[in-house]
Parts: structure tokens; C-alpha cells; sequence
């Protein structure tokens, strides 16, 4: 039976007539139009506008029209499927409802980690709108079923272009992810170059929290010559003209210490990296030595190789004698650029020209040069891609050698793109649903195989946190926070398996641990944090904008914090990885993979305590960590390690003015010595802390109370945590945002 007309304006009026009086005067308990804030924090709302809580506490008073449950009859619903229908037949295009503004269960990831051609997504009726749905997507129980290509593009179009749409929450339709919202960021160098700030680009990450920061505590924008940008920190002396008269060769070394170098080049590069094909390059390494005048003559492809690798050797066996701005092996690597021919010319060699445009792509990235490596990684993926190394390539025609250094090339291409891409904060330009290649054999090395399938799977982790994460125009829509849940959960299916294959948990005394394992479960951290930091810009504006909020803000989502417990968490294991790979003698000098997980994880422990008093309890351990660990990055020549230290420093300095409940942390020091506080004794080699029984995260949710500070998150845990976030989280996300002016 139909309601009454009395009954329905009763319960959709949203007056506070409507709930003002029960009957016989009598004032109901709760007004059942309580604001969004009243309702979250569950207390009692007067139901005026604004209420009287938010008035004491002068903050904005929203009311969510959307949460009040109406009556409709039968017949209104079918007069507004038969008015889609009529609507649907007029376009002759389906009609998709707006993903932007619903609970989506988005696979991030994208369809080919689980080998399906489409993904499904399932929305109830409820969180749309009835108005919104379609007759062919009703299901006679109620529920919206939407089947969606792979392609996120579609996700991110539809979302912009019916974020105003009618019926849409005009609080999530506003709200975004302070990293990449609205229009773009960009920043000016002393020299007066304009940088964009990339959205999952860690540099930027940090120059927007060091701007910020600044114009707090000093109400002025941070001076640009106290920061290090774009290939400011080496010199390689050429400004990149052949016009001018090139000067000599470089003198080659010997042949035995040619040899000493491209086994160093193997061993910090060839566990991670294809960057030659052994057989080829040392074929060729004998054949100049027999008659170097004729191959300098030469100049071919063969040789502008060669001096990359020594440019390598030169840079690891060397990396302590840093005199300059000029690194070791600068000789060898400008005159390889010199002699570099046009794209045109490269096409027609694609195998070794593109093992070259990756050497050139990872030395200059090690030496800062990230525009430039972006580049030229971009250009190898090219030159792979119109060879069709991305295919599946047939072996009874080109051959098994070929085929073998086909599939090696594409997948370093493939890894490095991915990373350069990210830490650019740019867009990935290839999608995965385009790459059929098999992985390589190398010779019947089932640990590589294992080692590079994990770096892909991770690298395409990192992918998917950029499409989900820090998608088109940063649009939140209740988005956020569910898109770190499918990151996470996406991540989850990685931890055991690779916890499995590559542990770091093994006794130190036997095996110690291996530079891969480091180098993977560094990465995979980094998805964690790169999932998970917005929310410390987020509340590093709250604290500076409404410090006695903080708190309260905090305290009000026990989910929220558990995320960022978990990015804490994550940056702290990457500095204990890194301590005991020093240790060992594996930390890299040159290659930027440990410098940038250090100054990352360092970043957000140095924010953390700011934000809450909890996460000082380890400040000195991480501190005297990271102290050694950057000190010897320095004494081995890393320019950049400098810079990263200084703008640490600098950091540290502006919080240090703040005042905190707990003042007993000590600055990051430029000279090596810790000034003040004390230092706890600390085996740097290990991966255990000294206190076990520190609350984490991992206490705060069920199952997972054994789970220390430094201990492995397993799959069912890492889940545990994905299915924390809930509805009512990213609400309060979005509620909060909006009061800060987040975005």
C-alpha cells in the first residue's frame, strides 16, 4: 500500500518542525536533522543552520540532504525508468551513472594484474539516486550493476564532467587531493625556471611542504636558492652544443681495468637492470682493444656503449674520490652524448640503441637530471615499442637470442619508465592492457625471474597509486580514500610472496641481506607512503591553520590515523633496510634508488611528530640512522645527498619553532654529531628495534596486536587494513577537507 501524502511530507520535509515535537509538545531527544559534523561526532544537533555545536565552535555547519531516508510510491519510480528510457532512445548512447560521485569499487590496478578483459563495478541504488539509474541497470533487487571498459580514462572524464551534476553531494563534489587539485603547481628556481610539480612526484612533495611550512612560520615564500632543482647539483661541463670543436677522446683505460669496471657496472646494475647483452658488448670490449685508433675512428654505436658502461664502472669503483661538481666517468659520458646520433639514425638498431637511451636515462637520473632522464627513457620506450619488444615476439622467426634480449630490453625500459615516470609525478604513458611480452629466461636463473617479476608487479603498483590516487584534477568524491583502499589491497597480495622469496628476516650472521631483497622491499614501502601521505599534507595544514584542531581532527577517524600510521610506519622500515644494507657495505652511492627512499622516509618522520606526539617515540633512533646513513652517502661524493641534508635541516629547523607537548627531539645534523638528547645504543645492521612492544597500527586493528614497529605486514593484515576504511571514514575525510580548505 501506497504511503499517505501525510505521512511522505512528514518524513522528507527536513524541517526541524518535522522533528522539533513528538506530540503533546513533548521535545524529541535528537533532532533527526542533525548536521554532518553532530552526526559523525554523535552528539546532539539543535537542527537549526547553522547548529548550535558548530556556532560555539565557529567551524561550518553542512547538512547532508542526501542521508534522509523518503517514502516514494511504485508508480514514481516507474514514471522516471519509462522517462530514462524515452530519454535513452532520443541520444542512442547508454547512459553511465557518474563514477566520480559514487562508492565505486575501482580496480586500480587495472584488469591486466588479474587477467580480465573488462571490470566489473556494482553500486547499490541507494548511494545514486534513483533518479540517476537507468531502467536496463535496475536489478529486481534494487541494486545498480555497471559493467565499465578497463581504460580509467573513462573514470576520470566522466568524474570531471558531471561533478556539478544534479543530485551530486556538493561536498564531495569539491572536494580533492590537496597534491593534485585544480590547476597546476609550478615553482621558480633562482635562475628563474618555472618547475611543475608533478602530483605523485616526491620532489615536489617536499617543495610544497617546505613552501608551506615557510610561509607559516616565517609568512614569506621560501627563497629558491635554499633549494636544489633540475641538474643543479652536478656539472657535467657541455651546454649541449656539437657546433663547437669537440675536444679529445678521453684516455681508455686498460684492458684489465676495463674489465674491473664493467664487472662493477654488473654488479650494482645486473641483479636490477639489463644495460648490455653480455655476449655482444664483450665481444666488441676485446675486439677495440685489439685496435682501439680504428674503433675511436669509427665512433658507431658499439662504442658510444662502451663508454657508458666504463662512465658506470668509473662512477662505482670511484664514487670517493669526488673532487668537483664533475662526477667520475663525466669524460666518458659527455662524449658518448656527443656522438649520439639523431632517433632517425637509432631506429635502425633498435637492440643496442635502446640498451644506450637507458644507460644515458639512468646516469643522468643518479646525477639529478630528471627532465632530461624522462626524456631519454621516453625515447627507449619508443624505439622498444616500434620494434614491438612489447609483444609477444615469435621465436621460430627472429630467433632465441634475439627474442631473449627483446624481452630483457622491454622489461628494463618497462621498470625504469614506470620509476622515472612516478617520481616525475607525470601521467604513465603506456598501459599495461598493451603488454603481452613473456618474461626472459636468463639462462635458466629462476631467483632473477622471481626478481624481476616482483619489480614489475611492483612497479605496477606504483602505477595504479598514480591513477587512483592522485588522479585527473585530484577529485576526492568520497574517491580518496577508496582508491588508497584498493592500493592497498592491491599491495596486499604482494607482501607474503615477497616477504617468501626475499626476505630480510633471514640470520644476518649466515646470509646477511641480499642488495636485491633491499632494493624490492624498499619499493615496496614506497608504494605504502606514496598511497598514504596526502593525509600528512592534509593535517600538516590543519595543525598549521587550526593548531588546538589537530587533535580532535585525529582523534575523530581511528582509520585515518591508522593510515598514517602506516605511511609512518613504512618510512621507518625503509630507514631500517637502508641501516643495514650500510652496514654491509651494499648502500648506494650513485644509483638514486636509496638516496630518495632516505630522504623520503626522513620527510615524513620529521613531520609525523608535528602532527601527533605518539610518533616521537622513536625520533632519535631514526635520527641517529639517518645520520649515519647520510653521512656516508656524503664522504662517497653524492652532491645530492648534500642538498637533500641541507633542506632535511631546513625542515626540521621550521618545525623546531612550532611549539609541541613533547620537546625532547633533536635537529637532523649537518656535521655528523647529534646535538642534545640522548642516542639509544643501536646495531645498525639489524632490522629489529630495541623496543618491541610499541604501539603501531598494526595493535589498533584486530588480529594483528603481534605486530611490532619494524615486523612485516603480511597479506591478511595489509587486507585487515583496507577493509578498515569504510564509508563513514571517507565521509569524515571529506567533511574535514572541506573545513580546512584542503584542496
Amino acid at each position: 500500500m501506497a504511503p499517505s501524502a501525510s505521512s511522505h511530507a512528514r518524513k522528507s520535509s527536513g524541517t526541524t518542525d518535522s522533528v522539533g515535537r513528538a506530540g503533546g509538545g513533548r521535545v524529541s531527544k535528537r533532532s533527526d536533522n542533525a548536521c554532518s559534523r553532530c552526526r559523525k561526532q554523535k552528539i546532539k544537533c539543535s537542527g537549526s543552520h547553522p547548529c548550535d555545536a558548530c556556532k560555539k565552535r565557529k567551524l561550518s555547519c553542512e547538512f547532508d540532504q542526501r542521508d534522509q531516508k523518503i517514502l516514494v510510491t511504485r508508480g514514481f519510480i516507474l514514471d522516471l525508468q519509462q522517462r530514462a528510457t524515452t530519454s535513452q532512445s532520443r541520444t542512442g548512447t547508454a547512459e553511465y551513472v557518474t563514477p566520480g560521485s559514487l562508492d565505486t569499487n575501482i580496480n586500480v590496478g587495472g584488469p591486466s594484474d588479474h587477467g580480465e578483459s573488462g571490470v566489473h563495478r556494482t553500486w547499490s541504488i541507494v548511494d545514486i539516486g534513483i533518479a540517476e539509474a537507468p531502467p536496463h541497470m535496475l536489478s529486481p533487487g534494487g541494486d545498480v550493476s555497471v559493467s565499465l571498459p578497463p581504460d580509467d580514462s573513462l573514470l576520470d572524464s566522466r568524474s570531471s564532467t558531471n561533478s556539478g551534476s544534479k543530485g551530486l553531494d556538493p561536498i564531495a563534489s569539491a572536494l580533492v587531493n590537496p597534491l593534485s587539485a585544480g590547476q597546476s603547481k609550478f615553482m621558480a628556481s633562482a635562475q628563474g625556471r618555472e618547475f611543475y610539480l608533478g602530483t605523485s612526484s616526491n620532489w615536489s612533495f617536499t617543495r610544497r611542504v617546505l613552501s608551506l611550512t615557510h610561509e607559516y612560520i616565517h609568512q614569506s615564500p621560501i627563497a629558491a636558492d635554499n633549494l636544489l632543482f633540475d641538474g643543479l647539483a652536478y656539472d657535467l661541463g657541455w651546454d649541449g652544443s656539437r657546433i663547437a670543436p669537440a675536444p679529445d677522446p678521453p684516455i681508455m683505460p686498460s684492458l684489465d681495468h676495463a674489465l674491473f669496471l664493467v664487472n662493477t657496472v654488473k654488479f650494482h646494475c645486473g641483479q636490477l637492470f639489463h644495460l648490455f647483452d653480455e655476449e655482444t658488448f664483450m665481444g666488441y670490449l676485446h675486439e677495440f682493444y685489439n685496435d682501439p685508433t680504428t674503433h675511436i675512428a669509427a665512433a658507431d654505436l658499439r662504442y658510444i656503449h662502451l663508454l657508458l658502461i666504463l662512465a658506470f664502472g668509473k662512477a662505482f669503483a670511484e664514487n670517493n674520490n669526488y673532487q668537483s661538481k664533475r662526477p667520475p666517468g663525466a669524460d666518458y659520458f659527455v662524449t658518448a652524448l656527443r656522438l649520439l646520433p639523431s632517433i632517425h639514425i637509432l631506429v635502425y638498431e633498435p637492440l643496442i640503441s635502446t640498451e644506450i637511451l637507458c644507460c644515458i636515462a639512468l646516469y643522468f637520473e643518479s646525477l639529478d637530471y630528471r627532465h632530461s632522464s624522462h626524456g631519454f627513457i621516453g625515447q627507449a620506450m619508443r624505439v622498444a615499442l616500434g620494434q614491438g619488444m612489447h609483444t609477444d615476439m615469435p621465436v621460430d622467426q627472429l630467433g632465441e637470442r634475439i627474442v631473449e634480449r627483446s624481452r630483457r630490453i622491454w622489461w628494463t625500459v618497462y621498470v625504469l619508465d614506470r620509476e622515472m615516470t612516478s617520481l616525475m609525478g607525470l601521467p604513465q604513458s603506456v598501459h599495461d592492457d598493451d603488454i603481452h611480452p613473456a618474461l626472459p629466461h636468463y639462462g635458466g636463473s629462476t631467483q632473477r625471474v622471481a626478481a624481476l617479476h616482483m619489480q614489475i608487479r611492483l612497479c605496477r603498483s606504483i602505477a595504479s597509486v598514480g591513477r587512483g590516487v592522485y588522479g585527473a584534477n585530484g577529485r576526492l568524491n568520497k574517491k580518496f580514500l577508496l582508491s588508497t583502499k584498493k592500493v592497498l589491497e592491491n599491495i596486499a597480495g604482494l607482501a607474503d610472496e615477497l616477504q617468501q622469496q626475499f626476505p630480510l628476516g633471514v640470520d644476518k650472521a649466515i646470509n646477511g641481506v641480499s642488495r636485491v631483497a633491499g632494493y624490492l622491499h624498499t619499493l615496496y614501502h614506497q608504494c605504502i607512503v606514496l598511497a598514504t601521505r596526502p593525509l600528512l599534507l592534509c593535517f600538516l595544514k590543519i595543525r598549521f591553520e587550526t593548531p588546538d584542531a589537530i587533535t580532535e581532527a585525529l582523534n575523530s577517524s581511528q582509520t585515518v590515523w591508522n593510515l598514517i600510521k602506516m605511511c609512518i610506519d613504512s618510512s621507518y622500515q625503509m630507514i631500517n633496510i637502508l641501516g643495514c644494507l650500510q652496514s654491509q657495505g651494499l648502500l648506494e652511492a650513485f644509483l638514486p634508488f636509496d638516496l630518495e627512499s632516505l630522504f623520503v622516509s626522513s620527510f615524513n618522520l620529521l613531520i609525523a611528530p608535528v602532527l601527533d606526539p605518539r610518533f616521537s617515540e622513536y625520533d632519535a633512533t631514526f635520527r641517529h640512522k639517518t645520520s649515519i646513513i647520510f653521512n656516508e652517502m656524503v664522504n662517497k661524493g653524492n652532491l645530492i645527498a648534500v642538498f637533500r641534508r641541507s633542506e632535511l635541516q631546513q625542515l626540521d629547523d621550521m618545525l623546531s619553532c612550532l611549539s609541541r607537548e613533547h620537546n625532547d627531539t633533536t635537529p637532523i645534523p649537518i656535521d655528523g654529531q647529534i646535538i642534545g638528547g640522548t642516542i639509544p645504543d643501536d646495531n645498525d645492521g639489524a632490522l629489529q628495534d630495541p623496543n618491541d612492544d610499541n604501539e603501531t597500527m598494526a595493535s589498533m586493528l584486530p588480529g594483528m596486536d603481534d605486530l611490532g614497529m619494524d615486523a612485516w605486514f603480511t597479506t591478511a593484515q595489509m587486507i585487515d587494513m583496507a577493509n578498515s576504511i569504510a564509508n563513514s571514514d571517507t565521509e569524515w575525510v571529506s567533511h574535514t577537507m572541506m573545513e580546512h580548505d584542503i584542496w
